[in-house]
């Protein structure tokens, strides 16, 4: 639904190490499954955990192997074991980037537990989702927690249960599919069909990646028939380890999954130099994303190797929206609000007294703030005069620290000609603007 936000895709430089993995397991052992609730946030799904005792945010993420930490603001209470400095690559336009290694930590997740996990941690300050996000976000977890255990996904009810790798028979799902998977270097792989803007079908391999929020990503060159049509627009596809990556996005006529359709569906195609070290496998054709992934109950058995997936009332039919001012937004800071506050005193008989009598006071709070990061040339918000590094006071007369950042971009990614106004702070001075949003496919 949302296709602004951060994607994650970690193709480690350190893979040859030495890294020993400790096994995640259900505490009680008298239990089969273990529930859980989960945050949804901009499609991708958080969760709160423990590592030696400190509670941290985490992104579930499929498409990568190991857990990573970063936005490590909190070093010093947070006390890392077994610690090797090594350099880390990923997806971006930018250089390695200096991380640890660390063995024989402490995780724990209400009733599931790895006394010796195994984690990467990010020394980078620039490398900080947190400001996609608009909560902090302290790390992301992913194949070393689904590799030993079945896990159910209801982005519904935003609850995800645990259970035993031995009781996949007992996991009922009426209404399901189950589709093969395929493994490499730990992460699944899904073969589907799409047809593109030529009506030719296409089989294509992508990797299943919980923790990007875009609905598909498809890599034109590899495979002849993986073809960008004629309505695109050149865009900043998220953000990757060593830097933004940047594409282009567009429509695709049908994304096929078993019986499971989706016309028009959202497609970006990743520049090539953003994507160059995805080929270690040679097979893969692109990423299925959280946007298609929570139109679904959904159902990982690494185990087995095998996903099961069932329709999901409450997002199978949502729109493929998209944002089309042209903003690129991320959290910007706190900043402190006067807000009004107010005490009506009672009369003799406990009866209030009249509006005239209410005493009204001020507080100050502090709330979020959200600064344009990026603007496309040439869409609405660049002809309307907004610049980097504004900060958003207020959209369509709402204030925007009293709104989700996943609101903003919703309130951005409606029918055309939908009249937007934005207040804005520039460095001190307040400007108004507005635009008209307009479909780019």
């Amino acid at each position: 639904m949302y296709n602004r936000i951060v994607l994650i895709l970690l193709f480690f430089s350190c893979s040859l190490l030495s890294f020993s993995q400790g096994r995640f397991r259900i505490l009680d052992t008298n239990k089969k499954s273990e529930n859980l609730t989960f945050s949804l946030v901009n499609n991708l799904i958080v969760i709160s955990a423990e590592i030696n005792g400190k509670e941290l945010n985490f992104l579930l993420d499929t498409g990568i192997k190991r857990t990573i930490l970063f936005n490590l603001k909190f070093e010093d209470s947070l006390q890392l074991r077994n610690v090797e400095k090594i350099q880390l690559r990923g997806l971006g336009e930018g250089e390695p980037i200096n991380a640890l290694v660390s063995s024989g930590n402490y995780f724990k997740f209400k009733g599931i537990v790895n006394p010796e996990l195994s984690l990467y941690a990010i020394t980078d300050e620039l490398f900080d989702i947190s400001a996609k996000m608009g909560l902090d976000i302290h790390g992301i977890i992913g194949g070393d927690l689904f590799r030993d255990f079945i896990v159910k996904i209801n982005y519904g009810s935003q609850k995800i249960t645990f259970y035993n790798a031995d009781v996949s028979e007992d996991i009922a799902c009426n209404g399901c599919e189950t589709f093969p998977l395929d493994f490499y270097n730990g992460k699944p792989f899904i073969d589907v069909v799409i047809e593109n803007h030529l009506g030719k079908e296409v089989k294509v391999k992508l990797l299943i990646d919980s923790g990007g929020g875009d609905s598909l990503w498809l890599f034109p060159h590899s495979d002849p028939d993986i073809l960008i049509g004629d309505r695109y627009f050149d865009d900043f596809l998220g953000k990757g380890l060593n830097g933004n990556i940047l594409g282009k996005r567009s429509r695709i006529n049908k994304l096929k999954i078993g019986s499971f359709e989706f016309e028009n569906a959202s497609v970006s195609y990743p520049d090539s130099t953003s994507i160059l070290r995805v080929h270690a496998n040679k097979d893969r054709n692109g990423t299925l994303g959280a946007g298609i992934l929570k139109r679904f109950q959904v159902i990982m058995d690494y185990p087995n190797s095998r996903i099961t997936l069932k329709k999901n009332r409450r997002f199978y039919r949502a729109p493929f929206l998209y944002n089309k001012s042209g903003m690129e937004l991320i959290y910007g800071g706190d900043m402190l609000v006067k807000e009004n506050q107010y005490q009506a005193p009672l009369s003799k008989d406990n009866q209030s007294l009249s509006i005239t009598n209410i005493f009204y006071t001020f507080g100050y709070t502090y709330k979020p703030s959200y600064k344009i990061y990026l603007i496309r040339p040439g869409s609405p918000a660049h002809y309307a005069g907004l610049r980097e590094d504004d900060i958003i006071l207020e959209i369509n007369g709402k204030e925007a620290y009293n709104l989700k950042m996943e609101e903003i971009v919703f309130m951005l990614s409606q029918k055309d000609d939908k009249k937007i106004k934005i207040l804005v702070d520039r460095k001190g001075q307040h400007l108004r603007y507005e635009f008209y949003l307009k479909s780019l496919l």
